[in-house]
């Protein structure tokens, strides 16, 4: 069936059935079709209440509902991203923009599964997919599952997660104020050298290995610490178009997690760091304070 007729029938489907309200208040979600009615004609609601989180839909049936409206009043979250998890099947994804349903996730396209897809939120507090099961001729296991992002003031220069989701990662080197701004608002802060790089050319992306000598901060534990060694070690994602290179020397890593992945900010050397930060410091016109120890 085509994508716009299927949308079309989807809503048929939505306008003349029930909406089951699902839990409010949570990041995360987790049903089975095999639950519902056999019969029935509604279609489960789900609200999500967070700017992350995952969906996982078991044996999908029918339709669900995926509301995404996170509890900031002041936030204004412009971009949608989703992960489909790598055995992603039974369900196409698809988003609501003025009253239409347009394909973001299609089980048919192999390819599409193993990538982030990025869309506009046209109502920036109140985002709703809705998952579409596909057609199946016995009850075997099949999941559909995501992980979600919501992001604020990101760039709409492209479709692909790596220029709307990822514009931290930057090329050119960080002003001095960038520096200073990156150790107050990054998800992680490392100072560490550089152990390998590794190189992705099909997916336009590379990988530094990080051996830390002092993790400052971290939103998950993607620096782990090796129980043999006592050694702190952790991967960075980068465009690969940055041609980031294996270098000597100290450095201080900075950037935001995406999916719990690391993806590199500023990344100054740890001495060039000290002497902005002291300079700021002196000044009085340092943006947070920062404790080196």
């Amino acid at each position: 069936m085509a994508p716009g007729r299927a949308a079309r029938l989807l809503l048929l489907l939505l306008a003349g059935s029930g909406l089951e309200p699902g839990a409010a208040d949570r990041c995360s979600w987790k049903g089975s079709g095999l639950s519902w009615e056999p019969h029935s004609r509604t279609v489960e609601q789900v609200h999500l209440r967070c700017t992350e989180g995952s969906l996982e839909w078991l044996y999908p049936a029918r339709a669900l509902r995926v509301v995404l409206e996170p509890n900031l009043a002041s936030a204004r979250h412009t971009t949608v991203c989703i992960k489909p998890a790598s055995d992603f099947q039974g369900a196409s994804i698809y988003v609501e923009r003025a009253g239409q349903l347009h394909l973001v996730v299609s089980e048919a396209e192999e390819a599409r599964l193993h990538h982030v897809s990025c869309f506009s939120a046209h109502t920036p507090q109140r985002v709703a997919l809705f998952l579409q099961a596909s057609p199946q001729r016995d009850i075997s296991r099949r999941t559909a599952s995501f992980q979600y992002e919501l992001l604020s003031n990101q760039s709409a220069a492209g479709p692909d997660f790596q220029k709307m989701a990822l514009v931290e990662a930057m090329c050119r080197p960080c002003d001095n104020m960038e520096l200073l701004m990156a150790i107050c608002s990054s998800d992680f802060v490392v100072r560490g050298s550089i152990q390998n790089v590794s190189h992705d050319p099909e997916n336009h992306m590379s990988q530094v290995e990080v051996s830390a000598q002092k993790v400052y901060r971290q939103k998950n534990r993607i620096f782990r610490q090796d129980e043999a060694t006592g050694e702190w070690r952790g991967p960075i994602k980068t465009l690969l178009q940055c041609k980031v290179k294996k270098g000597a020397g100290d450095f201080l890593f900075t950037g935001n997690e995406h999916f719990g992945e690391a993806w590199l900010g500023c990344a100054p050397r740890f001495k060039d760091f000290n002497s902005i930060y002291q300079t700021a410091r002196d000044r009085g016109t340092n943006p947070c304070e920062f404790q080196f120890s």
